[in-house]
C-alpha cells in the first residue's frame, strides 16, 4: 500500500512539474458563480511566493474579456469577480473557457491560465405545441343532489371524437368533445354520435342523446413541404440579396385554401430575423444582413408555412444554414509587456517584451506564423504558450554600435490568399561602463623651448570614451608612481592641457618622458594611458668658454719660423649644442702681426715668414670665438706668444736639460700624440663598423641614457627620420703644437615617429653615413 501511495505521489509531483513547464495552470468553475467564489490558489500553483507579489508587480489580464475574475495579492486567490453566464459568453459551444495571463516582473515571466466554465441547468424547456380543437357541450341535467346529481358521461366509441369532462367533488363540470383527427368530408360527411350519461346514485340511472355531426367543406389539408429540414452551406460575407434556399410547401386543397404564406416561426431570435429574410409568397429566405462567422457560423431558423383558409391549417420545417469560414481578418499583433532599455550586458535569452498575435478566423485562416524584421537583429522570437511569444536577447549587445534597435513583429495567416498584420517596437539599449577611455596614439612628442615661462601650456592631451553620461566624463592626471614630476609637470584633471611649471634647461634636463592616464567616472571606473615625450629644444642661451689661461703660459718661438708653421691652438666649449655650439674663431681687428686662426680648428699658424726684427719684442694675440646661434654669442681669447733667437733657444735647451728633459722631447712627445692618435682612430673605426651591423639587426632597439629625471632615447635615423649634433670643444694650450683630449658628444632626438618598412634599409644606409661623418669629423678635429 505505501509503494502505491509512493507512486501515486511521484505521478502527481511529475504532472504539476510538467503543467509549470508547460506554463499553464486549468481551474474550473460553474457559470451563475457569485462574487468571491474560490477558483484557485494561483500563486502556489505557479510557485510564486505570496510576499513577492507586489513587488515583482504582479497583474493579471484577460484579452478581449471582461474582468470575470480577479487576484488577492495579499494570499495569492484567484476568485470570482463578476457574474458568468455560460450561454452568452460561449453560445451552443461545447468548450467554454476564459484565458488569463499572469506577468510578474523581475525577471519578466508570463504564464498562461484557463479557467473553465461549466454548464448548470439554468434553462427551463419552452414548448411551442398547442392543445387540439375543443368542441364545448351543454351536459345533461339531474334534479338529485349530491352524488346522484353527479354525472358521467361515455361516448360510443369512433375514431375522430373523444369525450372530455373534469369531475368534482360537488359539481359537475363544463363538458366538451374534442377532435382526435382533423376530418375529411370527402370520406365520412356526416358522424352520429351517441353520448351516455350516467349519475352517482345506486342504482345508477342514465340517459341517452344522439348526436348528428355534419362535417363541411373546409381547409381540411395543411400546407407540407417535401423534407423536415434543409442544410444549407453559405459563406461568411455574403452580399445582401443573395438567395440562401427557395423552400417549397404543397397543399391538396383547392382555391384559397391551397394558397401558402411562408414565415418565420416565434422561435426564431429577432437577431435571425434582421440577417435572413424570407419572401411570404416565394419562400425564399435572402441574405438582408452581415453574415461574419466568426459572430455566428451556424444559424437555426424554423419556418412556417399557412394557408389562407378559413380555418388555417399550416405546415413546419427546419432551415439550417452553416456559415463557411472566409479568410478575411487580419492577424492582430499586440505587446502586452516591454521591459526597456535593455542594458547592452544582458546575457542571451534576456526577455525584452511579450507578444501575442491572434486571428479571428478558424482552420489554416487562423494559423499564424511570426517572424521579426528586418532580418539579422540580435533578437528572436520564442514560442511560450500557443500564439504566445517572448522577444528575447540572441547575440551579444553593443550600445556603441547601436543604440537602439526599431523593428517589426510579423504575423502572416495561412489562408488563401494569406493576410499579415504588424507590430513596431522600439527597443533602446542602456549603457554600461565596458570602454575605457583611449588616446588618438599610444605616444606624444613635444618639442619644448628652454627657458620657458613658469606655467606654460605645452601640450594637450585628448582621450575619447564611447560610453555615455558619466561613464564617458573623463578625468587626467599624471601617473607618479613610477617617477615624481610634479616639480615639472602638471595636467590639468578636466581640460588635458600640460603646463611645464618651471623653467627648462637643456644643459640640465633634455628629456621628460612620461604618463598620463585618463580615468572615466562608470562605475566601476576604467583607465587608458598614454606616454608623452617633453623634448627640451636648445636656446643659443650659453656663450662659448674657452679652457685654460693663455696668458699664464707664453709660448716661445724659436725663429726662423716659415709661413704655415702651427704655433698652437684655441680649445673652447659651448654648453649648447647643435648649431648653438658650433665654434667659429678669428682674429681681432686689433691684432697685428705674421699670425692667422683657423676658422673651425682654432689651430694659430704664420702666414709669413718671421724676421729678425720681430724677436725681441712678445706679442699678445686676441682671439675671437663665436657660436652660430641666434642670437650669436662670443668671447674672446688672449694668447702671448714670445719670439727668441737660436741662442736664447739654446738657453732653454740647457735649462730643460737639468730638469733631466731631452730637448727633443717635445717632438717626441708630439710623436707619442700622433700614435695614440692613429690607434684611437683605427678603434673608432672598428666600433663604428660594429655599431653599424647591429643597428642593421635591431634598428628598433633603444638605448637609455639618464638625463637628469627624464630618460633620453638613442634611435637611428631610420626611426627618427632627422638628426642633430653637438661637437663640443676644448682645446687648452700645450707646449707648442699640444693637443689635449677632444670631446665629440652625439644626440639624436627620438620622437617616435613610426617609419614604414619600405624605407627601413634607405634610412639604415643614412643613419651609418651620418655616423660615419661624424666620426671623420672627430678625426678631423
Amino acid at each position: 500500500m505505501g509503494s502505491l501511495d509512493s507512486q501515486l505521489l511521484q505521478l502527481l509531483l511529475l504532472h504539476a512539474a510538467w503543467m509549470m513547464g508547460s506554463g499553464q495552470l486549468h481551474y474550473s468553475v460553474p457559470e451563475e458563480s457569485q462574487h468571491g467564489t474560490f477558483v484557485g490558489r494561483i500563486a502556489q500553483d505557479l510557485g510564486l511566493e505570496v510576499e513577492e507579489l507586489v513587488p515583482r508587480m504582479f497583474r493579471m489580464m484577460s484579452k478581449g474579456q471582461e474582468d470575470y475574475f480577479e487576484v488577492n495579492v495579499q494570499n495569492g486567490i484567484l476568485f470570482v469577480n463578476s457574474r458568468i453566464d455560460r450561454e452568452e459568453l460561449c453560445a451552443k459551444n461545447l468548450e467554454c473557457a476564459v484565458h488569463l495571463e499572469v506577468i510578474v516582473d523581475k525577471p519578466l515571466r508570463v504564464f498562461h491560465i484557463e479557467v473553465e466554465i461549466r454548464d448548470i441547468n439554468d434553462n427551463a424547456p419552452i414548448f411551442s405545441a398547442t392543445p387540439g380543437t375543443r368542441f364545448p357541450l351543454e351536459g345533461a341535467s339531474d334534479a338529485d343532489i349530491g352524488t346522484n346529481a353527479l354525472l358521467t358521461y361515455k361516448l360510443r366509441p369512433n375514431d375522430y371524437f373523444i369525450v372530455e369532462q373534469k369531475t368534482g367533488d360537488q359539481h359537475n363540470k363544463p363538458l366538451a368533445i374534442v377532435l382526435k383527427k382533423p376530418l375529411d368530408r370527402e370520406e365520412a360527411p356526416v358522424h352520429r354520435l351517441s353520448l351516455t350519461a350516467t349519475d352517482g346514485g345506486k342504482p345508477e340511472l342514465t340517459g341517452t342523446v344522439q348526436l348528428v355531426i355534419n362535417v363541411l367543406d373546409a381547409n381540411d389539408n395543411p400546407p407540407v413541404f417535401n423534407q423536415s429540414v434543409y442544410k444549407v452551406t453559405l459563406l461568411e460575407n455574403a452580399a445582401t440579396g443573395t438567395l440562401v434556399i427557395k423552400l417549397n410547401a404543397t397543399d391538396l386543397d383547392e382555391g384559397i385554401n391551397k394558397e401558402i404564406s411562408y414565415s418565420f416561426t416565434n422561435h426564431v431570435p429577432l437577431n435571425f430575423q434582421k440577417i435572413f429574410t424570407i419572401n411570404s409568397n416565394t419562400g425564399e429566405i435572402m441574405v438582408n444582413g452581415k453574415i461574419d462567422f466568426e459572430d455566428i457560423s451556424v444559424y437555426d431558423l424554423q419556418i412556417v408555412a399557412e394557408n389562407k383558409g378559413n380555418l388555417p391549417l399550416s405546415g413546419h420545417c427546419q432551415v439550417i444554414i452553416e456559415v463557411l469560414d472566409v479568410n478575411d481578418n487580419a492577424p492582430e499583433v499586440s505587446v502586452s509587456s516591454l521591459s526597456v532599455p535593455v542594458p547592452e550586458d544582458s546575457p542571451l535569452g534576456t526577455v525584452v517584451a511579450l507578444i501575442s498575435v491572434s486571428d479571428r478566423d478558424s482552420g489554416t485562416n487562423g494559423q499564424v506564423s511570426c517572424s521579426l524584421w528586418p532580418p539579422g537583429l540580435p533578437f528572436k522570437l520564442a514560442s511560450t504558450f500557443k500564439n504566445y511569444y517572448s522577444l528575447v536577447v540572441s547575440e551579444l549587445l553593443d550600445r556603441e554600435q547601436v543604440a537602439e534597435y526599431k523593428l517589426m513583429v510579423m504575423a502572416q495567416d495561412q489562408g488563401v490568399p494569406p493576410l499579415s498584420a504588424s507590430g513596431s517596437l522600439l527597443v533602446p539599449i542602456s549603457d554600461i561602463n565596458d570602454n575605457a577611455p583611449t588616446f588618438a596614439q599610444p605616444s606624444y612628442t613635444v618639442f619644448v623651448k628652454e627657458n620657458n615661462p613658469p606655467g606654460a601650456h605645452i601640450f594637450t592631451v585628448s582621450a575619447s570614451d564611447p560610453d555615455v553620461a558619466e561613464n564617458s566624463l573623463i578625468s587626467y592626471w599624471i601617473d607618479e608612481k613610477l617617477w615624481p614630476l610634479t616639480s615639472y609637470i602638471s595636467v590639468h584633471s578636466e581640460s588635458g592641457k600640460v603646463y611645464a611649471l618651471q623653467p627648462l634647461d637643456y644643459e640640465e634636463l633634455k628629456l621628460l618622458e612620461f604618463q598620463v592616464r585618463a580615468k572615466d567616472a562608470g562605475l566601476p571606473s576604467l583607465c587608458g594611458n598614454v606616454t608623452i615625450q617633453v623634448f627640451v629644444v636648445d636656446e643659443n642661451d650659453n656663450a662659448p668658454a674657452v679652457s685654460g689661461t693663455t696668458e699664464e703660459n707664453p709660448i716661445l718661438l724659436v725663429l726662423p719660423m716659415g709661413s704655415g708653421h702651427t704655433v698652437g691652438k684655441i680649445h673652447a666649449l659651448d654648453a649648447d649644442s647643435g648649431y648653438n655650439a658650433w665654434l667659429r674663431y678669428e682674429l681681432h681687428e686689433v691684432t697685428s702681426g705674421p699670425w692667422r686662426v683657423g676658422l673651425y680648428s682654432g689651430e694659430i699658424s704664420t702666414i709669413r715668414a718671421v724676421d729678425e726684427a720681430e724677436v725681441s719684442r712678445s706679442q699678445s694675440l686676441l682671439v675671437l670665438v663665436k657660436d652660430h646661434g641666434k642670437p650669436q654669442l662670443s668671447t674672446t681669447a688672449t694668447l702671448s706668444v714670445s719670439l727668441v733667437t737660436s741662442a736664447q733657444a739654446i738657453k732653454t735647451d740647457t735649462r730643460l736639460s737639468r730638469t733631466g728633459e731631452s730637448p727633443n722631447s717635445l717632438v717626441d712627445n708630439v710623436n707619442v700624440y700622433l700614435i695614440i692618435a692613429i690607434c684611437s682612430v683605427s678603434s673608432l673605426f672598428l666600433l663604428a663598423v660594429i655599431f653599424y651591423v647591429a643597428l642593421r639587426c635591431r634598428c628598433q632597439a633603444k638605448e637609455a641614457m639618464v638625463y637628469g629625471p627624464g630618460t633620453a632615447t638613442l634611435v637611428c635615423a631610420s626611426e627618427v627620420g632627422s638628426w642633430s649634433y653637438s661637437n663640443r670643444h676644448s682645446h687648452i694650450l700645450a707646449g707648442v703644437s699640444g693637443e689635449a683630449g677632444a670631446k665629440s658628444d652625439l644626440m639624436v632626438f627620438s620622437p617616435n615617429i613610426p617609419t614604414s618598412a619600405d624605407n627601413g634599409k634607405q634610412q639604415d644606409l643614412l643613419c651609418a653615413t651620418k655616423y660615419f661623418y661624424l666620426f671623420f669629423e672627430y678625426v678631423y678635429t
